[in-house]
């Protein structure tokens, strides 16, 4: 199994900035895949950004030009820094990797989840 535990979320007031940051802990071979969803109120989880082993990002259309995602690819850990907050950035925030964990009969894939963190942005 894999944890994610991330931190960093809060209050913040609309134009201001947040860091994100997510740290993989467990059983762990490799992880291809570590990003950043969201769901805010009474909405579907959404993309926010991911960023693979070899330096793709991906971003959700709303969130462009307003983050950098980072990730250490030792340490198991992902960071995500969000400028130029808007009151719909608002929405608990969850940490996710695409890993291969190691068992006791082999290794497999599977996608982790956090427990999620919540941002609101609000004067």
């Amino acid at each position: 199994q894999v944890q994610l535990v991330e931190s960093g979320g809060g209050l913040v007031q609309p134009g201001g900035s947040l860091r994100l940051s997510c740290a993989a802990s467990g059983s762990i071979f490799s992880i291809n895949i570590m990003g950043w969803f969201r769901q805010p109120p009474g909405k579907e989880r959404e993309l926010v950004a991911t960023l693979t082993s070899s330096g793709i990002t991906n971003c959700g259309d709303s969130v462009k030009g307003r983050l950098t995602i980072t990730r250490d690819n030792a340490k198991n850990t992902v960071d995500l820094q969000m400028n130029s907050l808007r009151p719909e950035d608002t929405a608990l925030y969850y940490c996710t990797a695409d890993a291969v964990v190691k068992s006791h009969v082999g290794t497999y894939s599977a996608r982790f989840w956090g427990q999620g963190t919540q941002v609101t942005v609000s004067p």
